[in-house]
C-alpha cells in the first residue's frame, strides 16, 4: 500500500518525499521542476525547451502514448490555446526517486484551478510524473505523464471544458438530493467515495479492512463483501506483503520511540481476482483516540501499473542496449565498479575482455545496416552463452562488445588460465558461420551467409590496483594487439607492454 499526504489549503502544509539524492542534484531537479510548473501555469511557450529530443508522454485528456517530441509540442500549444488565462497549481505532494545518477523521476500531486467559474476539476487530485535524464550537461524531460481522474474530455480538448459546467450542475444537484436523505456521517462518507477513481479504504487497529470503496471492484475485481473483514495482506502478492510488513515495522518502531509519522507512502503489487497483478500507490494515515492511541487506519490507493511499466522502460533505456538487450556502457561501468569492490574484499581476480568483430564493415556495406543488426544480435546471443550467469556481457558500441568475468581465483596464474579458456570459447563461438535471414514485406525471405571472426583483448584486475578507465583502456590496447597479429586472435595485456 502507498500513502500520500493530502493537505488542505487551510492548513497550508506541504510534504516532500525524497530518497537519498546528491544535494546538488536534488536542488537542480527541484529547481527545474518548479520552473516547469511555473511556465505551465503561466502558459509560457518556452517550457517546450525542457523536452528531450527522445521524448514520450501520456496526455491528461488521452489514453495513448505520444512518442514524437513535435507532436507533444503541438499538444502543449493546443493546451495553451484552449486555456489562455493563468492556471493556478495547488501543490499537494511531491516525491523524487533516483533511477540512476543520470535519471530522476519526479512525481507530484496537485489540484488544477482553471480560470473558469466551475470548480469540479479543481476538486480532483491530478498526478504528474516527469522523468528527467542528464543529456550532456543539461537535464531534459524524457517522459511526461499527467493523470486526471476525469473522463469527459471531447475530441480536440485537453481539459473537459465543454461538459464541465453541465457535469458540475448535475453533481451539485445529486449531492443536494442525497444529502437530504442521509443523516449518518458514515453513509455520507460512502456516498462521496462511490464514484472516486482511486480506492478509499479503512481498517481497524489490527489491519482488518472495515470499509473499501467500489473502485476496488473496478480495479481488482473483488466485491466489497469479499474484502471487508479480511486482513490487508489479502490485497497483496507475496512481494507486496513484504513491502507492507516493512511499512508497518517502520511505523511501529517510530511509535515506540515516541515519534508519530503521520502519513506513510509506499508502492506495492496487488492481487486481482482474475490472476493479474496491478501496482498500487498507497497513502495511509493512522486514526487516533483522544489519548493518541492508534485505533485504525485510513487511506487512498491509486493504480500506477503504467507508471511502473514506464519506470522499467526508462531503466531499459538508461542501462540496456536497445538492439541486443545487453547492458550498455553505463551499466557496464557500474558492474565493473562493483566487481572491483568485491575483488577488494575477496582478493579474487577478475578479467575484462574487449571483443571487436572482424570483417563487420563489409557486411554492412554490401547488405545494409539491417543485416548488420542481425549479425550483432546473433553475436550477442553467442557471447551470452559463453559465460556464467554472474558474468557480464555488454555492448560497448558499434561492433564492439565487452565481457567481464568476476570472482575468478586468488591466484593470478589460475585466473589467467580461466580467462584464457573463456576467451578461446568466445573466439570459436564468434567465428562460426552466420546465417542471417532477411524478411522484406511483399518479397520472399532470403538468407545471407557470412563468415566472421573476433579480435579479443584481455586484462586481469584485482583489488584497487587500477581505475575503471585504466582497465578499459588496457583491454582495448590488447584488442588492437590482437588485430595487428592478424585478427581472429587473443592477446593479454601486461604492464611491461608484452602481450
Amino acid at each position: 500500500m502507498l500513502i500520500v499526504v493530502i493537505c488542505t489549503p487551510q492548513n497550508d502544509c506541504f510534504h516532500l518525499i525524497a530518497n537519498a539524492m546528491h544535494p546538488d542534484r536534488h536542488r537542480k531537479i527541484r529547481s527545474l521542476f518548479d520552473e516547469y510548473i511555473e511556465m505551465y501555469a503561466s502558459r509560457d511557450d518556452r517550457l517546450v525547451t525542457h523536452f528531450s529530443e527522445n521524448f514520450s508522454g501520456y496526455t491528461g485528456g488521452g489514453n495513448f502514448l505520444v512518442k514524437d517530441r513535435d507532436e507533444w509540442v503541438s499538444i502543449t500549444r493546443q493546451d495553451f490555446s484552449q486555456v489562455q488565462g493563468q492556471i493556478r497549481i495547488e501543490m499537494l505532494d511531491i516525491s523524487m526517486q533516483d533511477i540512476s545518477d543520470h535519471v530522476v523521476v519526479v512525481t507530484a500531486f496537485f489540484h488544477i484551478h482553471l480560470p473558469v467559474p466551475d470548480h469540479v476539476l479543481s476538486h480532483e487530485v491530478a498526478r504528474l510524473v516527469l522523468i528527467f535524464r542528464l543529456e550532456g550537461e543539461d537535464w531534459k524531460i524524457v517522459h511526461s505523464g499527467i493523470s486526471i481522474p476525469y473522463h469527459l474530455v471531447q475530441d480536440g480538448e485537453v481539459y473537459p471544458l465543454k461538459q464541465l459546467q453541465e457535469r458540475n450542475r448535475a453533481l451539485e444537484a445529486l449531492v443536494e438530493e442525497r444529502t437530504k436523505a442521509l443523516h449518518e456521517s458514515e453513509a455520507l462518507y460512502r456516498l462521496l467515495t462511490e464514484d472516486a477513481m482511486d480506492v478509499l479504504w479503512k481498517t481497524d487497529c489490527n489491519f482488518c479492512i472495515t470499509y473499501i470503496s467500489p473502485a476496488d471492484e473496478r480495479l481488482r475485481g473483488y466485491k466489497p463483501d469479499e474484502v471487508i473483514g479480511h486482513h490487508v495482506f489479502d490485497l497483496f502478492t507475496e512481494e507486496g506483503i513484504a513491502i507492507v510488513t516493512e511499512a508497518i515495522r517502520k511505523r511501529q518502531s517510530a511509535e515506540q520511540d515516541g515519534t508519530e509519522l503521520g502519513f506513510l507512502t509506499f508502492e506495492a503489487p496487488h492481487r486481482c481476482k482474475d490472476g493479474r497483478l496491478k501496482w498500487g500507490e498507497v497513502f495511509s494515515k493512522p486514526e487516533r483516540d483522544a489519548l493518541g492511541r492508534i485505533t485504525g487506519y485510513h487511506g487512498i490507493t491509486r493504480e500506477i501499473t503504467e507508471r511502473k511499466q514506464m519506470q522499467d522502460e526508462v531503466r531499459e533505456l538508461a542501462f540496456y542496449d536497445s538492439l541486443t538487450n545487453l547492458p550498455n556502457r553505463r551499466l557496464l561501468n557500474d558492474r565493473l565498479r562493483q566487481a572491483l569492490a568485491a575483488s577488494s574484499r575477496s582478493g579474487c581476480y577478475g578479467a575484462l575482455m574487449f571483443v571487436d568483430l572482424d570483417d563487420f564493415k563489409p557486411l554492412n556495406d554490401r547488405h545494409g545496416h539491417a543485416v548488420g543488426d542481425l549479425l550483432l544480435i546473433e553475436a550477442a546471443d553467442r557471447l551470452s552463452k559463453c559465460v556464467r550467469e554472474m558474468d557480464t556481457v555488454a555492448r560497448f558500441g558499434g561492433d564492439e562488445f565487452v565481457v567481464m568475468l568476476s570472482m575468478l581465483n586468488t591466484d593470478k596464474a589460475r585466473s589467467t588460465l580461466q580467462a584464457e579458456v573463456v576467451a578461446e570459447k568466445i573466439r570459436r563461438a564468434l567465428s562460426g558461420t552466420y546465417l542471417l535471414e532477411i524478411k522484406r514485406a511483399g518479397q520472399a525471405d532470403t538468407t545471407v551467409e557470412h563468415q566472421c571472426s573476433a579480435s579479443i583483448g584481455v586484462v586481469l584486475f584485482v583489488d584497487d590496483e587500477a581505475s575503471q578507465d585504466d582497465i578499459l583502456k588496457w583491454a582495448d590496447q590488447a584488442m588492437y594487439q590482437a588485430k595487428e597479429a592478424g585478427r581472429n586472435a587473443i592477446r593479454f595485456y601486461q604492464a611491461d607492454g608484452q602481450h
